[in-house]
């Protein structure tokens, strides 16, 4: 953390010393909210919800980000490693299926020692890591045994859109090193078979963007004939302008339902059986809670 390299930006910054990185952030844990979230997959939030610990800070910054808040470090507060293991263990107490770690990247270190600390003091419930997929496997590797279900996106196969979205044209590369040592760690998915709560295992979410179908289509084709049914992909139509895009202005409005159904017609027809989709209109609101501090 006093040079840090967590992340593929690679910053180098002392986080340790009080400076901050690229994603914003020190080496004091920051979070903006830790509750039941009903929002995930069907298989992950079930009846009583994800234990959802939203962190501070982010290794990608996406123009369209719907979380800009936390994203951007104008929200959260500084928790210790002994609090967020305290956390974990409330959330458990609240019957949450699971406990979702999101955008944790830039804080590994620390949520893996949270992580044992509460395994050590009774945490039984899954752990799923829900992050932009712009990792680096070797850090990644600090989660192996902790984590139970990855939840990563794989946002483009282009380096032209992922650097104007994004600013990370290495995106699709890095990505794919990342999902795949996702996979390496846990396996083919695994599911309870009274609740069909997700147990292990990996679900890739892909987000449809305005006029970006064709690369949509080019990220199912590399997930499913890379991993067949070993993954889950979940193709999402819940985009929502954010704002005013002066830069991106092809971004300022909703994806229509025809190229949502073009992609999702796409999947089936390679043969995709291991999928989920949205259906009907999304509510902004849906997805987007409030960042108050609650639960921290």
């Amino acid at each position: 953390m006093s040079d840090c390299t967590l992340c593929p930006r690679n910053c180098h910054a002392d986080r340790l010393g009080g400076k901050t990185g690229y994603c914003g952030q020190t080496a004091e844990i920051k979070a903006a909210r830790a509750a039941l979230h009903f929002w995930e997959e069907p298989c992950i939030s079930g009846d009583n919800g994800s234990g959802t610990v939203f962190f501070s800070g982010c290794v990608l910054r996406c123009v369209f980000c719907q979380n800009r808040n936390i994203a951007e470090s104008r929200a959260g507060r500084e928790i210790t490693v002994e609090r967020l293991a305290d956390i974990f263990l409330e959330l458990q107490e609240k019957k949450a299926n699971n406990i979702n770690l999101v955008t944790p990247t830039h804080f590994v270190p620390q949520i893996a020692l949270a992580l044992e600390r509460a395994k050590e003091a009774g945490l039984r419930i899954p752990v799923v890591y829900n992050t932009g997929s712009y990792e680096k496997a070797d850090t990644l590797k600090r989660m192996d045994g902790l984590v139970d279900i990855y939840l990563p996106d794989m946002k483009y196969v282009s380096p032209a859109l992922a650097q104007r979205y994004s600013h990370a044209p290495d995106y699709f590369e890095t990505a794919s090193l990342a999902v795949a040592e996702m996979v390496r760690q846990v396996g083919e998915p695994v599911f309870d078979g009274n609740t069909g709560l997700m147990k292990k295992g990996v679900i890739v979410r892909h987000l449809v963007l305005p006029g970006c179908t064709a690369d949509s289509k080019k990220v199912i084709r590399y997930l499913y004939q890379t991993y067949g049914d070993r993954i889950f992909i979940s193709i999402m139509n819940q985009y929502t302008p954010i704002g005013e895009f002066l830069e991106s202005p092809e971004l300022n409005r909703r994806v229509s339902r025809r190229e949502y159904d073009r992609v999702v017609d796409f999947a089936l027809e390679l043969g995709v059986e291991n999928g989920f989709i949205q259906e009907g209109e999304t509510a902004e609101e849906s997805f987007i809670p409030e960042f108050d501090g609650e639960g921290l």
